[in-house]
């Protein structure tokens, strides 16, 4: 099946993790679970205008917060992990930290999350 992981990444280290498998998923949120490391969830679809129009400040933002981890899920891949957090519109990223939310930000809303970002990174 291939690499069910894949990281686009850019030249200046940021980089936004996409995990495409329920095992990959269950496989980076036990590991948050165990961490201080913030963990920001981008639930996306590829059909999703504002989430390909808001994809480019992600990963500015992951270079910018290289010490926080960046998550991609396509909610029609893994519709599983959408339905667990309650995901009902895209974008929305949900900040984890230790395995529980602290902060949802739903839409096109960089400023916010930017802030969440710092708010909760530390």
């Amino acid at each position: 099946m291939g690499a069910q992981i894949s990281t686009k990444q850019r030249s200046d280290d940021g980089k936004v993790i996409s995990v495409h498998s329920l095992d990959n998923w269950n496989t980076q949120f036990q590991s948050s679970r165990t961490s201080n490391k913030l963990m920001v969830i981008d639930f996306s679809a590829a059909w999703c205008g504002p989430c390909k129009f808001i994809e480019p400040a992600v990963h500015d933002l992951a270079v910018e917060f290289s010490d926080v981890e960046f998550i991609k899920i396509d909610v029609d891949e893994l519709p599983d992990v959408a339905k667990d957090f309650e995901v009902q519109a895209m974008p929305t990223f949900v900040l984890v930290k230790k395995g529980k939310e602290r902060e949802r930000i739903v839409g096109v809303k960089k400023d916010e999350l930017q802030r969440m970002i710092e708010k909760h990174r530390f």
